[in-house]
């Protein structure tokens, strides 16, 4: 039986960003470098997310996950109503472009152990992906070809019978 060839899209590994935000709203969630590190974590809270963006007249200039808020606050003794967001931000942050596929951010991820990427196009912050999003697309991913596999061998099946 003749496969027909597919497009790169079709192909979980060079899909990019920009067809696994689609389905995605576009809510990118940010605080300033001067916000209390309480307001940015009452903002995860609120929006159930593990990362904000921190933000400087439009321009990304850190992350904020809760992973860094309970080492830098919580363990060290550090009030988080009294401490910036700044003081305990990662400012040296990976990106990764709409143009990115799933495999290059997959690797940024591994590579550099984070769990959260900000997404930009053309330079312009546009989103977060995170590691959920991508285990996600690989779960729809796995459905529809297992889905294809069964319908083409009961096409196999009821030919030959």
């Amino acid at each position: 039986m003749d496969h027909p060839l597919r497009s790169p899209e079709e192909i979980l590994a060079y899909r990019p960003l920009k067809h696994i935000l689609g389905g995605k709203p576009r809510n990118l969630w940010s605080v300033s470098p001067a916000d209390s590190a309480l307001s940015a974590m009452r903002l995860m809270a609120e929006k159930d997310i593990g990362l904000v963006v921190v933000m400087e007249r439009g321009t990304i200039v850190g992350v904020l996950s809760e992973r860094d808020c309970v080492r830098k606050l919580e363990l060290v003794g550090k009030s988080p109503a009294a401490t910036t967001v700044a003081d305990i931000m990662v400012g040296d942050v990976i990106k990764a472009d709409v143009a990115s596929t799933f495999a290059e951010c997959l690797k940024l991820m591994h590579e550099h152990r984070i769990r959260h990427l900000p997404v930009v196009e053309n330079g312009a912050p546009v989103g977060v992906i995170s590691v959920r999003d991508l285990l996600s697309e690989t779960v729809a991913h796995h459905v529809k070809v297992i889905g294809e596999l069964e319908r083409e061998r009961m096409m196999m099946t009821t030919s030959t019978a």
